[in-house]
């Protein structure tokens, strides 16, 4: 061991310095630096054995793989802790004992938090340092009570700050080039990105009094930036489609981070599909900040484009390190109930800091209960505003008779909403009833230019073969790999503007956020949020007098549970509401019927349960009871489990699968994120029945799609279920 302890030194600053960071000046960051700097101090006790020591010098030697078995050295700094303090040890007991393998459940009939407390084969411990052995743990900080789910999260942060600080240590001694290419982020980094957005904004022409859409566009500005220096915590931005929100919440959002010294601003968006839009809008704006030192955007999301992703950032994305961060809801709140820590690792940088929830009406019925939780326990605690920004507002706020679970506090950043939906009214609603598919295709072929969005690929699929055949007849669905689909939407775009004829099926992947604008929208009868985001693809820039989007029942009723159950409710609407079912009073019915009368699904994982996160005063072996693994095994947004298949879509496509049949070529993060763009999602089961169509690659690591001519087709994309040959090969060099 270094004499001067140097590795348990750093880690300790560095632990300190991240515990305290998530916190502004006052008694809080005291006491998280204390701890901190505690639990990076003892989380390598255990390295002090004679035996760890004579492991250490045999890796020198070249005979050292014949060394059997692994010297565990983290359980010893998480007995020393109990030893040293019986109850405030245990919080960092956990932290020290997982931080190499991860948070443990506090007891299960596979490895745990017990078992390592009373393991006895340890290595014995050769002197430690009384500066060392000493410590004691200061008082935990004032917002922690008797709370067992606040104290949890205080010591999943608290692991976060260490397996950060330990990679970063490990990292400067092991290999200091690596080191040297992290980001440099300049201490006037948040000024000069909120200079840049705002001097953006401003550019924009001003409106003439004709203009209504880019007026009230100017209102949203306004607003936003008129509430940044409201004091940090719970706000929500309720905007029609269309009503400028990215650039709008982004200028709040970083104005307000200035105001209250938050480190970073974290956007999170709802699907893949959309996010790259985003990125790129804000990453234009911002690119003269970009140099080889500094990089102000990090994209942390599976379909990241490989010529987008640098050494810096993808270091940058391993912990957050970067002033705006763009990610998936599924990302950010799976990582903040995560127990691994690579996934962990991130979760300090989320405290002090603004989140924007782009579409935060998506959260699911299923996990409400976890993730409204999260979101008031980092506002009310950690020094970090969440911004809930959508068109339709769910009625997420706390009343204390029907929904308890709901956010306290929460702040409409726009003054007059009803002023501002009114005004953005560019699109008439009309309402079909029961409509054959037939009848569907028959009305999409009077229009030139227009969009159908159904709930179903098959559905989809099949009104698509009903159009008749001629150019400017599209289809989109997430069985196209993402190069292709971006390919489609630029085509789609471009026949828009110049005014060809342009006929569009579609799933709802082309709802949220995809930047399109038709005359004329039918939307298959969903939920009110689905109907709302399909009428803002409809005159969403205001270029006709008025848009007209039809809501239809479908003959498919087949479907996603999600997508039967909001139509049901949508139903019960359409005649209470035949006027105005877009309007908020039409939306807040709309939630408090999904949300309200489905308490029983609200935590239907059971990841708020007692037996997830208890306090056990009598226990004094294991007083806290955190079941940290279960509960990262249980948190899945999305549960339906899907396996890739890389498709061969292109000449650079076809290169990078020739790079894995090549075994020695190494699988390097470049090759995999490229291979992303070619990448379609399957159930299981389809690649199973099917796999004679597959190249199995790198012992079966990747499944290449080699019936290209009989299974991805240019208009559908995978297709194994179904007649699909009037649809041409796909062939695309």
């Amino acid at each position: 061991m270094d004499p001067k302890h140097g590795h348990l030194n750093k880690v300790a600053w560095w632990t300190a310095k991240f515990a305290s960071e998530m916190f502004p000046p006052g008694t809080s960051r005291e006491a998280a630096r204390e701890w901190g700097y505690l639990t990076g101090l003892w989380h390598d006790l255990g390295k002090f054995a004679p035996e760890w020591q004579d492991y250490l010098k045999s890796k020198a030697d070249p005979h050292a793989d014949e060394i059997s078995g692994k010297i565990d050295h983290s359980t010893a700094g998480a007995q020393h802790a109990v030893k040293a303090h019986p109850v405030l040890g245990h919080f960092l007991a956990y932290p020290i004992a997982g931080h190499h393998s991860g948070l443990l459940d506090a007891t299960s009939n596979n490895a745990c938090q017990a078992a390592r407390l009373i393991k006895s084969d340890l290595p014995l411990l050769g002197h430690i340092p009384t500066e060392i052995d000493s410590k004691p743990i200061a008082k935990p900080p004032p917002f922690l009570s008797n709370n067992a789910f606040s104290l949890s999260l205080y010591t999943r942060m608290i692991f976060s700050c260490l397996v950060d600080a330990d990679f970063l240590a490990t990292e400067a001694f092991m290999n200091l080039g690596q080191t040297n290419l992290r980001n440099q982020i300049p201490k006037n980094a948040i000024k000069l990105l909120a200079d840049l957005i705002d001097a953006r904004i401003d550019s924009f022409p001003e409106p003439d009094s004709t203009d209504a859409v880019n007026l009230q566009r100017r209102t949203v500005v306004e607003n936003c930036r008129a509430a940044a220096t409201q004091a940090p915590g719970i706000f929500t931005l309720t905007v029609p489609t269309g009503g400028g929100k990215t650039l709008s919440s982004l200028s709040f959002a970083l104005r307000h981070a200035i105001a209250h010294g938050q480190h970073r601003v974290i956007y999170v968006v709802p699907f893949t599909s959309i996010i790259e839009q985003n990125a790129q809008v804000i990453r234009d704006i911002i690119a003269p900040l970009q140099s080889d030192a500094f990089t102000p955007l990090i994209e942390h999301h599976s379909s990241l484009a490989p010529e987008k992703e640098t050494e810096q950032s993808r270091l940058a994305a391993e912990n957050w390190d970067a002033p705006i961060i763009i990610t998936t809801a599924v990302q950010f709140y799976e990582s903040l109930f995560a127990a691994k820590t690579s996934r962990c690792r991130k979760l300090h940088h989320i405290a002090n800091s603004v989140v924007i929830l782009d579409e935060a009406q998506t959260l699911p019925v299923d996990y409400l209960s976890p993730c409204l939780r999260i979101l008031q326990e980092l506002a009310d605690h950690y020094h970090t505003t969440a911004v809930l920004c959508t068109a339709t507002q769910p009625a997420i706020h706390y009343h204390e008779n029907d929904f308890t679970i709901g956010l306290k506090n929460c702040r409409e950043i726009i003054c007059d909403t009803r002023s501002l939906f009114s005004a953005l009214n560019r699109v008439e609603l009309h309402t079909l009833g029961d409509v054959t598919d037939a009848a569907i295709a028959g009305k999409l072929d009077e229009h030139s230019q227009v969009l159908c969005i159904v709930n179903r690929r098959k559905h989809a699929q099949q009104l698509f073969q009903m159009l008749p055949k001629g150019e400017g007849n599209y289809h989109l669905s997430a069985l196209m790999c993402p190069e292709h689909r971006f390919l489609i939407l630029q085509e789609i775009r471009s026949r828009l503007l110049e005014g060809l004829s342009t006929r569009v099926i579609s799933t709802q992947l082309i709802e949220a956020g995809v930047d399109v604008d038709f005359p004329v929208v039918y939307r298959a009868l969903a939920g009110l949020d689905s109907i709302a985001q399909a009428a803002g693809r409809c005159n969403r820039n205001g270029r006709h007098a008025m848009g007209h989007t039809y809501i239809f029942k479908p003959e498919d009723q087949k479907g996603e549970t999600y997508f039967r159950e909001t139509a049901q409710v949508a139903h019960q609407l359409l005649d209470i509401y035949p006027d105005d079912l877009l309007g908020q009073k039409a939306i807040h019915h709309y939630f408090d019927l999904y949300y309200y009368q489905q308490s029983k699904r609200w935590d239907s994982k059971g990841i708020l349960e007692t037996e997830s996160f208890r306090l056990d005063s009598r226990d004094k072996a294991l007083p806290l009871k955190f079941q940290y693994a279960t509960v990262a095994q249980n948190f899945k947004l999305i549960d339906d489990y899907q396996v890739p298949v890389i498709i061969p879509f292109d000449e650079k496509a076809r290169d990078l699968i020739a790079q894995l049949r090549n075994p020695t070529i190494p699988i390097h993060r470049k090759l995999l994120r490229g291979i992303q763009r070619y990448t379609v999602q399957i159930p299981p089961r389809l690649r199973n029945e099917n796999i004679r169509s597959f190249e199995a690659l790198r012992d079966d690591q990747f499944h290449v799609l080699i019936s290209t001519d009989l299974n991805y087709s240019k208009d559908f994309g995978v297709c194994f279920e179904g007649d699909f040959s009037s649809s041409q090969p796909l062939v695309r060099d």
